[in-house]
């Protein structure tokens, strides 16, 4: 499989996770005093743990990818979230490998019924939400980590996160010109702003392609 470089809109990129997670900050510090005994909002999956290396599954699937020569299986994890507050009325679910400022997949628009997503819901042409064409252009779809082994760090560090809001996202885009992660994080960046974004709850994860049995 041939994919473009890793680079795409970091900085962009990165500036909005910084900027969500600063708005969220207070937002969340707030919430905490109010409801803390009474909601928590929580993002929990089968596939992974949070902390923990990154299964097989969630690999992409291409060679060089995994460690010991294995080949991923190219599925969105599955995951759970519990208690959204009242007035949720969408879900958007971000995978972002934050040491290469990589946008892995993004499906936002998700319904406000759901309580999660069963594993592979990242697939081209998916009916769960609307999905924005990552950072290796291979569509509007999951594609999972990849991490090079000839650039330091070879280790990578991954952000599952799933975000609750007040409003539907309207990212725009053509069949030629689909949205992409950058227009995801732009919109997120605005509905943190403008007070859209209620909650959030993410996982961490890491991955690496060098083996570690030498």
């Amino acid at each position: 499989m041939k994919f473009k470089s890793l680079t795409r809109f970091p900085v962009i990129a990165l500036l909005a996770i910084l900027t969500i997670a600063f708005q969220l900050g207070g937002q969340e510090n707030q919430d905490s005093k109010a409801d803390n005994s009474e909601h928590k909002f929580e993002l929990t999956s089968k596939t992974f743990a949070n902390g923990a290396s990154l299964p097989l599954s969630m690999i992409l699937n291409d060679s060089g990818c995994a460690a010991n020569g294995a080949i991923g299986g190219d599925q969105s994890p599955e995951m759970s979230w519990t208690r959204p507050k009242p007035g949720t009325r969408s879900f958007v679910v971000i995978l972002y490998d934050v040491t290469a400022a990589f946008t892995h997949w993004g499906m936002y628009n998700i319904s406000p019924e759901a309580t999660g997503l069963p594993e592979n819901a990242g697939v081209a042409g998916s009916t769960l939400g609307q999905q924005v064409d990552n950072d290796f252009f291979l569509g509007e779809q999951y594609d999972g980590p990849c991490p090079p082994t000839t650039v330091t760090p070879t280790t990578h560090e991954y952000v599952l996160t799933v975000y609750a809001l007040d409003e539907e996202l309207h990212l725009g885009g053509s069949a030629n010109f689909p949205p992409v992660g950058e227009a995801l994080f732009r919109e997120l960046v605005k509905a943190g702003r403008d007070g859209h974004i209620l909650e959030s709850s993410s996982l961490h994860g890491s991955s690496s392609a060098v083996s570690t049995s030498d």
